[in-house]
């Protein structure tokens, strides 16, 4: 059976650790860390999220901001209100919630982010330190996904690793993070042929794909690390991408959905958050 990883209390210890920093860095430059989240229209899913963002920075003792905007909001308007932010200098990670309503163009608003506030890791600039192993800003699900594989214990570098799964968001970079901690990597997609057979290979194993419980018991190598990014919404409720009953009787260490990489977003949101403040004040 395999060993459970347990995403909230890892997501627990980093944002301790979190606090711990930003408490540091107010001590010596007098200045608290703040994030700011737009969320434009009433999303119910993105309200819930960006609550629980704020609710998370607060207890991080971080600044929290907030800008809801209404669903007609222009793009010309949400543009706007990211600038102000990009000059605001209480302000050192900003957050544009998605999905952005109908007509409005997230790659747009993103390409607008200061860099040096992408607090979410995906303005093309941030991207491309990854891809040249330079600091940067990482994408929060992918460098949470890493958190987890350390705190396993697991050995990387030479190691197995194979990513389900080719989105900017989170296969691609996390991929780039397994190739920089020296794993040999195969990412996955629509066009594999036989993916059990390549799922089978692998040492770690991402699930990334967005598809309930596609990984099966037969696709994974035994004492295989298995982390399940998928979280999809099912007539018996959530599930991962991974089928983790049967896949738990044959992988060494296995994160569950919810409870896994889930909290860990939050949590890498707000270490970069402290990131990028130290970056700007802490000179």
């Amino acid at each position: 059976m395999a060993t459970i990883i347990d995403g909230k209390q890892v997501a627990a210890d980093v944002r301790a650790r979190v606090g711990k920093d930003a408490a540091a860095l107010r001590e010596r430059t007098g200045h608290t860390p703040g994030l700011v989240t737009i969320l434009v229209g009433e999303d119910p899913a993105s309200q819930v999220y960006v609550r629980n963002k704020i609710k998370a920075c607060e207890e991080a003792g971080m600044a929290s901001f907030h800008e809801p905007m209404p669903a007609t909001s222009t793009q010309g308007q949400v543009l706007a209100m990211v600038e102000r932010y990009n000059a605001d200098d209480r302000v050192d990670g900003i957050l544009v919630q998605s999905p952005l309503p109908r007509g409005l163009d997230f790659k747009q608003v993103l390409d607008r982010i200061d860099p040096a506030k992408d607090v979410d890791g995906f303005h093309p600039l941030n991207v491309g330190r990854l891809v040249a192993n330079q600091p940067g800003l990482v994408a929060c699900t992918p460098a949470g996904v890493m958190e987890l594989l350390d705190a396993t214990g697991v050995a990387l570098e030479g190691a197995d690793a194979v990513v389900v799964g080719r989105s900017d968001i989170v296969g691609k970079p996390v991929a780039l993070l397994l190739l920089h901690r020296s794993a040999t990597v195969t990412v996955c997609h629509s066009r594999t042929r036989d993916l059990p057979g390549v799922c089978r290979r692998a040492d770690v194993l991402i699930a990334a794909v967005g598809r309930a419980r596609m990984i099966t018991a037969d696709m994974v190598r035994p004492g295989a690390t298995v982390i399940d990014v998928g979280i999809n919404r099912t007539d018996e409720g959530l599930a991962g991408d991974v089928d983790f009953g049967p896949v738990s009787e044959v992988a060494g260490a296995i994160t569950p959905v919810p409870g896994g990489v889930g909290p860990m977003t939050i949590a890498m949101l707000l270490r970069n958050t402290v990131i990028a403040a130290a970056a700007r004040h802490d000179r």
